[in-house]
Formats: C-alpha cells, sequence, structure tokens
C-alpha cells in the first residue's frame, strides 16, 4: 500500500516595485498548502517560565527561537512562516538595534522572510518582556 504525499506547500514572497524596497520580510506572501500552522505569542521565557535577556537582541533572539521551536513541533521550518508580527515595547530601541535583530533573524531563520509587522506595545503579558512574536505557517 502506498500513501501519495501531499504537494509541498507553496510560498511566493511578492514585493512589487511599487512599494518601497523591503528590509527584513516581504510585502505580501502568497501561500497554497494545505494546513495553517497559527503560532502563539512568544517571548524571551525559558523552560521555567522565567523572561532571560536584559537586552532588546537577547530577548529577541530567545522569542525567534522559541516561535521556530514551536512551528518546528508542528513540522515546520523556517521558510514556512507566511506572517510573523513583532510587538515591541520600545520600537525606537527596535529600529535602533535593526541592523543587529536582522542578523540574528537570518542566524536562525535564513533569508526567506515572512510578512512582518512590528506594532508598539506598553506592555506584555510577560512585565519583564520587551518583545513578543507571534506569527502561522503554511505546511503540506
Amino acid at each position: 500500500m502506498t500513501t501519495e504525499r501531499p504537494a509541498p506547500p507553496e510560498l511566493s514572497r511578492l514585493n512589487p516595485p511599487a512599494l518601497s524596497p523591503p528590509s527584513g520580510f516581504s510585502h505580501a506572501v502568497v501561500a497554497t498548502g494545505s494546513q495553517v500552522v497559527f503560532l502563539a505569542g512568544q517571548t524571551a521565557l525559558d523552560t521555567d517560565g522565567k523572561v532571560v535577556g536584559d537586552s532588546l537582541p537577547e530577548q529577541f533572539e530567545r522569542a525567534l527561537a522559541n516561535l521556530l521551536t514551536a512551528l518546528r513541533a508542528a513540522g515546520g521550518t523556517p521558510a514556512d512562516l507566511a506572517r510573523v508580527t513583532v510587538y515591541a515595547t520600545d520600537v525606537a530601541d527596535y529600529r535602533a538595534r535593526a541592523p543587529e535583530l536582522g542578523r540574528i533573524w537570518r542566524r536562525l531563520a535564513g533569508r526567506d522572510y515572512p510578512a512582518m509587522a512590528v506594532v508598539g506595545t506598553t506592555g506584555l503579558w510577560d512585565e519583564e518582556a520587551l518583545v513578543e512574536l507571534d506569527g502561522f505557517a503554511v505546511l503540506s
């Protein structure tokens, strides 16, 4: 008995020339696939439920790693991410550290950027958290 595997999902990243050139994100991601994985917001929590890292880059790295851990548990890879939203308690600090955060992203998730947004917020569920990431992915 053979079982046919469904075709892998296709994520087409679109960056129209009529929009400003993207840096570290895609303007649109068109997803064709059979399974959507919604990823809960992740902060820099360790396995004991404590926020680790004192700086935005440290917390961003842990939050992204946590998001990718949840994605991998669902059978996905960073290239399957279609959308990520970043919630930052200090958007000016996020903007100032964007090159460093971009290097962290590329090291952990590669260069297949999802559609992204950064949203400023006055606080997060975990009071010590400086950043939270959520998103969704499309898998076969």
